[in-house]
């Protein structure tokens, strides 16, 4: 499973407040509700969140072993 590392916090140190975020066109209010969520984003919003905090995914992602038994599980 993959994981977001406070890519909100990180966006709002860098000055990219979720308001500016929006007005400028950068990430959408629903790709901002997923990550809030840890919901998943596409690879053009990692490559735009990445663009903005000059950084590499890794610094905004994890990825954690989840077991397949207990994910289907869960699912139903």
């Amino acid at each position: 499973m993959i994981i977001f590392k406070d890519i909100l916090k990180k966006l709002s140190a860098a000055g990219w407040s979720t308001y500016r975020l929006q007005k400028e066109k950068q990430i959408s209010n629903g790709v901002i509700s997923r990550l809030r969520t840890g919901e998943s984003i596409s690879t053009n919003t990692v490559d735009t969140i990445c663009r903005l905090l000059h950084c590499q995914p890794n610094d905004i992602m994890e990825y954690i072993e989840v077991d397949v038994s207990e994910d289907s599980e869960e699912r139903g």
